[in-house]
């Protein structure tokens, strides 16, 4: 079970240095935010003034507010009032802006090579009874609250906890829980097919998810 813990990530200066981020995970790993020898980044951003935002040619971003009120973004001279948790999907060559009517914000970029890969931002409310599952190809980042992460059960784990469940030779045996770790605000947990880890608590998660995208053959 792997976790990005935000505390121990490095700040980078924006391309234009406009303002800091801090790389949660990108692919190929790239040597800094600004060599864009990836085909796609997750990041946090905060943004403490007005002004342009870098562009990425070739790619497509999705922008999620995470802090903060209110981010007026302007993309290709349209203005575009992006609120707390409400993603937003833009093209990272067009000219962009913002402008802060309520003050400070920070932002959730996921920014894929367009044609290659899509990225999806979801923001979920987490529940204390029912745990959330992060698969493979998936990253969830604890935007607010308290929230544990343990590791799944590997079917046939599940299938032999059932056995004794059930009660062979007259007996139970004790089946040890998951060891569950705890988040700290903008930990990110890597999902997994194998063991998916699980998100137990309350407060809201954001989930990206990273899809290859497909071509058709002639």
């Amino acid at each position: 079970m792997e976790i990005i813990r935000f505390a121990e990530l490095k700040p980078e200066p924006w391309r234009n240095g406009g303002g800091v981020t801090r790389e949660l995970a990108s692919h190929p790993k790239a040597a800094s935010a600004q060599d864009g020898a990836w085909d796609w980044r997750v990041s946090i951003a905060d943004v403490g003034s007005a002004g342009d935002f870098s562009t990425f040619p070739g790619m497509e971003r999705v922008l999620t507010v995470i802090d903060g009120e209110l981010l007026l973004l302007t993309v290709d001279g349209e203005e575009h009032p992006l609120e707390k948790y409400r993603p937003f999907r833009f093209s990272g060559e067009a000219a962009s802006a913002s402008a802060l009517p309520t003050g400070d914000i920070r932002d959730l970029n996921v920014i894929a090579r367009a044609g290659e890969f899509k990225g999806y931002t979801s923001i979920i409310e987490l529940s204390k009874k029912r745990a959330h599952p992060v698969f493979e190809g998936q990253l969830a980042v604890l935007l607010e609250g308290r929230a544990s992460v343990s590791p799944g059960a590997e079917p046939a784990e599940s299938a032999a906890s059932a056995e004794v469940l059930d009660g062979s030779e007259g007996g139970t045996a004790a089946v040890a829980p998951a060891e569950s770790v705890e988040l700290a605000r903008y930990d990110a947990v890597v999902g997994s097919d194998t063991s998916s880890p699980e998100i137990l608590g309350r407060g809201f998660l954001a989930v990206i998810s990273i899809d290859r995208v497909e071509h058709a053959h002639s």
